[in-house]
């Protein structure tokens, strides 16, 4: 089986208590079938740093990209075409709008937004997808830029199933996290069974969201195998098949071939 966590900030990891370097991550990944991962950047120093500490590895990509909650007035959009540029970076983002945690950079992250998915459209590099509270602008700047051009995922999907059909038409990924597993989360369950599964992919956001039976614990890539188990039971089908669709979706968006069995 070959899954892939296709949304992980693997450099917050615990690598003090919970895990020796990135290879103990990448090892207890592999054991659990988590073959590959896209490794997520939330600044552009973060970038840097995270590829300076992870090097190359056949089974790890990037993504590059300010985080809405982490947009300020020094962003420069030149440097950002510069490090996406790279062969390593396979995405745009994270990028979005956050309108719970922070509602006065407003204009900045709509700019910011704007802008990923234009550089995306330009590498020819999908965005990944950051909204809260922000559903109805996300929407409408996806649609404005033609967002079609670059592809790109919404992550961690917490939206109703009319936003979801929306992103669909769009022609954009939806991809779920540990929290499909949450008991609070019918909703998001009911928008999982209703998805094509040619559009979906799934992640663990380390070092958060961890899924159940882990809830309490920090989050690692390790972990998707419990959503992909979990995905498969709510659809009532088989976990390779989630494991070959989801992985088959992933190369499809990324334009990628990896070789799985």
């Amino acid at each position: 089986m070959f899954l892939i966590d296709s949304h992980c900030h693997i450099d917050c990891l615990n690598y003090k208590d919970k895990h020796k370097n990135i290879n103990d991550v990448i090892n207890k990944a592999i054991n659990n079938d988590v073959k590959y991962i896209l490794a997520i950047s939330t600044t552009l120093s973060n970038f840097v740093n995270m590829k300076k500490r992870i090097l190359q590895k056949k089974n790890i990509a990037f993504s590059c990209g300010i985080h809405p909650l982490e947009i300020n007035n020094d962003y420069d959009s030149n440097e950002l075409i510069n490090l996406a540029s790279d062969d390593s970076v396979i995405a745009l983002g994270e990028t979005g709008l956050d309108y719970y945690y922070r509602t006065d950079n407003i204009k900045l992250q709509q700019i910011s937004f704007r802008q990923h998915i234009r550089i995306g459209s330009q590498l020819k590099k999908p965005v990944i997808i950051h909204t809260r509270k922000s559903t109805k602008d996300t929407l409408k700047i996806l649609k404005e830029e033609q967002v079609g051009e670059c592809g790109g995922i919404l992550h961690s999907f917490t939206e109703d199933e009319q936003t979801a059909k929306a992103l669909l038409d769009l022609g954009l990924y939806i991809s779920f996290s540990g929290i499909l597993t949450f008991h609070n989360s019918e909703n998001i369950r009911k928008v999982a069974r209703m998805i094509p599964l040619d559009r979906i992919l799934i992640e663990t956001d380390s070092p958060y969201l961890t899924p159940v039976p882990y809830r309490g614990q920090e989050n690692q890539p390790a972990y998707v195998k419990n959503i992909a188990l979990f995905l498969a039971k709510i659809r009532n089908i088989d976990i390779e098949e989630v494991a070959r669709a989801t992985t088959k979706n992933f190369c499809n968006l990324f334009n990628l071939k990896i070789k799985h069995d």
